[in-house]
């Protein structure tokens, strides 16, 4: 049997600050996860987000700190049209979060923006343009 992938990892600079951002996005972490160094929820399809605090993973790996980077994943969230890719974004925006791109009409097919959390992982918001 071969390996199948069952989470993807974050490591994020404070858990609440992280948390309160993925929150604005519809994922569901309890009031008390603001409080712990892990963090994770189930996506559809069983596959879990988890975060884990810098400071967990210095105590587990105390190279950690040297070689820690912000370079990482970017995640994708499906809006349900593009107005609520606007939307969203403008929330995010207003709520202080910085934007990397505005959003646009890509040419395929799809209206989309970019925004960073705040760990600054590439955060994509797009919708479908309907036929």
């Amino acid at each position: 049997m071969a390996p199948t992938i069952n989470g993807i990892g974050l490591v994020v600079a404070d858990m609440a600050t992280s948390l309160s951002f993925y929150r604005r996005l519809g994922l569901d972490f309890p009031a008390e996860a603001d409080r712990e160094p892990h963090a994770e929820v189930e996506l559809p399809g069983g596959i879990r987000l988890m975060f884990d605090t810098e400071a967990l993973l210095a105590s587990i790996e105390p190279r950690f700190a040297v070689v820690k980077t912000k370079t990482g994943p970017s995640l994708a969230f499906l809006c349900s049209d593009p107005a609520e890719v606007d939307a969203t974004h403008a929330d995010l925006v207003k709520a202080g979060y910085r934007s990397y791109r505005e959003p646009w009409d890509a040419e395929w097919g799809q209206r989309y923006a970019v925004i960073h959390d705040p760990d600054g992982y590439t955060v994509d918001l797009f919708a479908w343009f309907k036929q």
